[in-house]
C-alpha cells in the first residue's frame, strides 16, 4: 500500500479510570463492546488489522467488501466491530468469527453481518495523513468523510460523540447495562498512536452475590487459588458462572481450611466448571466441590453467554446473605437500544 500509514500501525489506547474527567479540553463517546480495528483502503487493496496489529480480513469478509466499496480511492478509519443483535450488540456472535473454518466464516458473516463504527479517521480520502491534528479537527473532517462516503454503504456507522459530561452520564443512565462505558477525549491532542495519554476509558462497575460452588488450588500447592462462583436459575439448578481469584494473602490459608470442611458433592447442579467455555480464562482441571453454604460478593465489568466474561474482583463475605438468593436475575442485562444510538 502507498499510504502514509503502515498496516501495523498501533492506534491510540484509552487508560482506565474511576471517573470522567471534566474540563473544556474534553469530548465523550460511547465505549463499544467490539473488536478494536483499523481499516486501510488503497484502491481495491484492503486491510483489517487488530489492536494488536494481527489481522481481522478473512473474519469479517462482510467488511472487507464494504470497506473496498467505499466512494474513495484510500483511508485509513479508526472503530469498533459489532455485531447487531435486535436492538443490542452480541459480544458472543462477535467471538464466534474467530474461527477456522472459511465456510463458518461466511456462514455468520451472512446471517450476523457486523458494523464497522467509526470513530477516528486517521487519513483522508486525498491520502492525506490526519494524525498531527487535534481530534477535534479530526472529527469534523470524519464527519465531512462519512457524508460521501457512507451516504451508501450500510456496514458503517459515525460513532456518537459529545463535548458535554451530561451527555455522556445520560447515555450510561438510559442505556444501563447495554453501554460498555465510556470514552473520554483529548480534543485538543494529535493521534497519540500506541500510548495512553489521549483517552480515557470509564467502565461501570457492577457487583453480585454468588454461591461458592467450589475452589481450585493455586499451581503447585494445597492453597486455594480461586473461588468457583455460581448462581441459582429458575429451575433451581446452581450454574457455574465464572471465578474470583484476588484474595487476600493472608486469608488464603485459614479459608483453606474453611473451604476444606465443606467440600461435597456435587457443588453445582447445573452447569459446572471445566467444560468448553469460550470465555476461560483460568486453568480448567481439577476443582473440588463445596455444599452450598458460603456466598461471596464480587464486582465484575461483563457478564454475557450466562457467565462473567473475566475474571470478578472478590470485595467481601457474606454471611448475611442466604445462597439461594444468588439467582440471575441480579445480572440480567437491562434492555438497551444500542442500534438505536448508532443511527439508521
Amino acid at each position: 500500500m502507498s499510504l502514509p500509514l503502515p498496516v501495523d500501525y498501533p492506534p491510540a489506547e484509552a487508560k482506565s479510570v474511576d471517573a470522567l474527567p471534566q474540563g473544556r479540553e474534553w469530548g465523550y463517546e460511547p465505549k463499544w463492546d467490539g473488536f478494536r480495528c483499523l481499516a486501510f483502503k488503497d484502491g481495491d487493496d484492503v486491510d483489517l488489522r487488530s489492536k494488536s496489529g494481527q489481522p481481522f480480513d478473512r473474519y469479517f469478509p462482510e467488511i472487507v467488501e464494504a470497506v473496498k466499496g467505499l466512494p474513495v480511492a484510500r483511508c485509513v478509519l479508526d472503530g469498533e466491530l459489532v455485531v447487531p443483535e435486535g436492538d443490542a450488540l452480541s459480544f458472543d456472535e462477535l467471538l464466534m468469527r474467530i474461527h477456522p473454518a472459511e465456510s463458518r466464516v461466511r456462514k455468520l458473516a451472512r446471517e450476523h453481518p457486523a458494523l464497522y463504527i467509526v470513530f477516528d479517521l486517521l487519513v483522508d480520502a486525498e491520502g492525506r495523513s490526519l494524525v498531527a491534528e487535534p481530534q477535534e479537527a479530526r472529527r469534523a473532517e470524519l464527519e465531512r468523510f462519512a457524508k460521501r462516503a457512507f451516504a451508501d454503504a450500510p456496514r458503517f456507522r459515525v460513532s456518537p460523540a459529545t463535548r458535554t459530561l451530561d451527555d455522556a452520564r445520560t447515555w450510561l443512565d438510559a442505556l444501563g447495562g447495554g453501554l460498555d462505558g465510556i470514552v473520554a477525549k483529548r480534543v485538543d491532542l494529535p493521534y497519540r498512536s500506541g500510548a495512553r495519554t489521549g483517552m480515557q476509558k470509564y467502565k461501570r462497575l457492577r457487583t453480585a452475590d454468588c454461591v461458592v460452588g467450589g475452589f481450585r488450588y493455586g499451581a503447585k500447592t494445597q492453597v486455594v487459588g480461586s473461588l468457583l462462583l455460581g448462581l441459582y436459575d429458575d429451575a433451581g439448578l446452581l450454574d457455574h458462572v465464572g471465578f474470583t481469584s484476588n484474595i487476600p494473602s493472608a486469608e488464603r490459608s485459614s479459608l483453606t481450611k474453611t473451604l476444606k470442611s465443606l467440600i461435597e458433592k456435587p457443588g453445582f447442579t447445573g452447569r459446572a466448571p471445566g467444560g468448553p467455555s469460550r470465555w476461560s480464562t483460568e486453568r480448567t482441571g481439577e476443582w473440588e466441590p463445596l455444599r452450598p453454604a458460603l456466598v461471596v460478593e464480587v464486582r465484575y465489568d461483563h457478564f454475557s453467554g450466562g457467565r462473567f466474561r473475566h475474571g470478578t474482583s472478590f470485595l467481601r463475605w457474606r454471611p448475611d446473605k442466604a445462597p439461594r438468593q444468588c439467582t440471575f436475575d441480579q445480572v440480567d442485562a437491562q434492555p438497551a437500544d444500542m442500534v438505536a444510538l448508532l443511527g439508521s
